[in-house]
Order: structure tokens, then C-alpha cells, then sequence
């Protein structure tokens, strides 16, 4: 969604969170365009709030986000920097546009109530699982690609056994997180399972600004921000 949402496939991971508890209990691949995305939000019952990996607030005509740079500071030496985000690359950016839809329903940034978040998968995932540098399932041979999708979904695993942030993953969404699975996959297939994954830990990262867990907000509202949470969750 972030860069070409309205040909390329987003997935949405939706949960309920019981104390520290939180429940999967959706999870939408392969969906489509601006109109698709904000009718299943719409459509969720008693949705309180979202964390969107892609940039909310684009205010630089070039170069990158003030957000974008203190990160990179912060985890570019885990391999964990960001894309570049700016007016002239993106004029019309779809998450731009889904934020904009999102507010106009009272979804307010950072917010209370019914709030939205833009959060990035990398530096949550070093955090969540206390990592010395990004877990590489995006990139690389379709064989690297399996192996660290792999080990994302292993750490995923890891938090239905955790104290802090317990992750109840029901009987028939378990195949995504099945090395097994993931090994049968190529192409499209396995680009859909990496979105899932990725959409599951937006979800994660959703429960832990619910939860008001400890984190470090990167820029600001007028100009853009990226939200991160800290901690090991295991």
C-alpha cells in the first residue's frame, strides 16, 4: 500500500485484545486499491484503532521525512532504515489518502479513543524479539526469502507463549506461521504470506500502543512520524 497500493496487494491482520491477551481473529490477503481497504476497516465492528506500515503525513517536497532520518539513526545500523518518503517521489500517496479517510471517521493520530498509528515492521520486530539487527525475509533468492519469512513467523510463535504480549493464533490461520507451508510457496504466493506476516505484526505493534507499552515516536503529527515500540515482548 505503501508505494503502489492501488495495484499491488496489502493484507490486514484485525485482533481483540483481552488484558494483555490478543486474539487474531481476521486476517484479510490480497486486498486491492484505496475503496477495498477503507470498506473492510469501515465494516470492522467496534474497531478502535490501526497501525499502518506506510507514511501517514507527507509534508517534504524532497529528501526524507524528519522521522525517517532519527530512525535511521537509531537502526540503520541494524539494517533496519527507512524508505524515503516525499512530495515530489509520492504526490498523491495512497496511505496518505486512507489517513485522511480515517481521520474524517474520527481516527485521530496518536489519539485516544479511535486512533491510528503509522508504524515500520523492522525496528518493531528488533525490538519485540530483541534482535542485533533486521530479521531478511524481503529481499534476496527466493530461497533467503522462505528462510526468513521462516523465522519471522517462528518468532510470531513465540509470543503465544509470552508474559508481556500473548498472541492467541487460532487453529486456521496457524498454516502462515508453518515452516512447512511457507516452503511450498513461490511468486505471488509467497510475496502474499510475507504481507500477512508483516500485517500480523502491525497488529502486535497496534496491541502494544493500546497497552500504552513503553515506545520512542519518531518526529512529530504536522510533519509525519513513525511510532515504535520497546521492549522484548519474549
Amino acid at each position: 500500500m505503501a508505494w503502489h497500493g492501488e495495484s499491488n496487494p496489502s493484507a490486514i491482520a484485525t485482533g481483540v485484545l483481552n488484558g494483555n491477551q490478543l486474539i487474531l481473529d481476521g486476517i484479510e490477503t490480497d486486498t486491492i486499491g484505496l475503496n477495498s481497504i477503507i470498506n473492510y476497516l469501515i465494516e470492522l465492528d467496534s474497531l478502535k484503532g490501526i497501525a499502518i506500515d506506510a507514511p501517514l503525513i507527507i509534508r517534504n517536497q524532497k529528501g526524507q521525512r524528519v522521522c525517517e532520518k532519527e530512525l535511521g539513526k537509531m537502526y540503520g545500523a541494524k539494517g533496519a532504515s527507512c524508505h524515503t518518503s516525499n512530495l515530489k517521489l509520492y504526490p498523491n500517496a495512497l496511505s496518505v489518502r486512507l489517513s485522511k479517510m480515517l481521520l474524517d471517521r474520527g481516527y485521530q493520530h496518536l489519539g485516544l479513543n479511535k486512533w491510528q498509528v503509522e508504524c515500520y515492521p523492522h525496528p518493531s520486530i528488533i525490538e519485540f524479539f530483541d534482535l542485533p539487527e533486521r530479521l531478511k525475509y524481503k529481499k534476496g533468492t527466493v530461497a533467503q526469502k522462505k528462510e526468513g519469512q521462516g523465522k519471522l513467523a517462528s518468532k510470531l510463535l513465540d509470543l503465544t507463549e509470552s508474559q508481556t504480549l500473548k498472541l492467541v493464533i487460532p487453529d486456521h490461520f496457524q498454516h502462515f506461521f508453518r515452516a512447512e507451508y511457507i516452503n511450498t510457496l513461490r511468486g505471488r504466493t509467497l510475496k502474499s504470506n510475507e504481507d500477512t506476516l508483516d500485517s500480523v505484526v502491525c497488529l502486535c505493534v497496534a496491541a502494544s500502543y493500546a497497552l500504552k507499552f513503553a515506545h520512542t515516536r519518531f518526529g512529530d503529527i504536522p510533519n509525519g512520524y513513525i511510532w515504535v515500540p520497546k521492549g522484548n515482548l519474549i
